[in-house]
């Protein structure tokens, strides 16, 4: 019979044999390898690679119209430098808008707070070291007598 098929525990193929008794589960969700882009910067990137997509289509249309002697060649041709300008400033703003982005929503560094807490510690590891070498000069004997003071 066609399109039927054996589901008998033996029959090549079934869940038994290949060792699997329970449902496949068809969409299996794995964690992101990257953070979600702030909304911005995503605005931004689609409205780039929009225009981007315009303009190559236009460059398309202006090659095709001048291959073909059309008179709507030399129009074209102009047109898609002024969109290939506008993509470029497009491309730009993606990356002016990240930039201003991490600014104003700072990128919280971890590095930095324990950079500056090493800071701390070898500054206070120098101020020890100081006192430990003035304290000879600080330390005055009193009238001979071998009796340390301090003054």
């Amino acid at each position: 019979m066609w399109g039927h098929r054996d589901r008998s525990p033996g029959a090549a193929g079934s869940d038994a044999v290949m060792g699997t008794t329970g449902r496949h589960e068809l969409w299996v969700e794995e964690p992101a390898k990257r953070r979600r882009m702030p909304d911005p910067v995503r605005t931004a990137a689609v409205r780039a690679v929009l225009i981007i997509a315009l303009t190559l289509i236009q460059a398309m249309i202006a090659l095709l119209c001048t291959l073909a002697d059309s008179w709507l060649a030399f129009p074209m041709v102009l047109s898609s430098v002024g969109s290939t300008v506008v993509a470029t400033w497009g491309v730009l703003d993606v990356w002016v808008t990240r930039q201003v982005w991490n600014q104003r929503n700072g990128v919280v560094s971890v590095p930095a707070s324990t950079a500056r807490r090493l800071r701390r510690e070898r500054r206070q590891a120098r101020r020890a070291a100081r006192t430990r070498v003035r304290a000879p000069e600080n330390i005055r004997t009193q009238s001979g007598t071998g009796q340390l003071t301090h003054p």
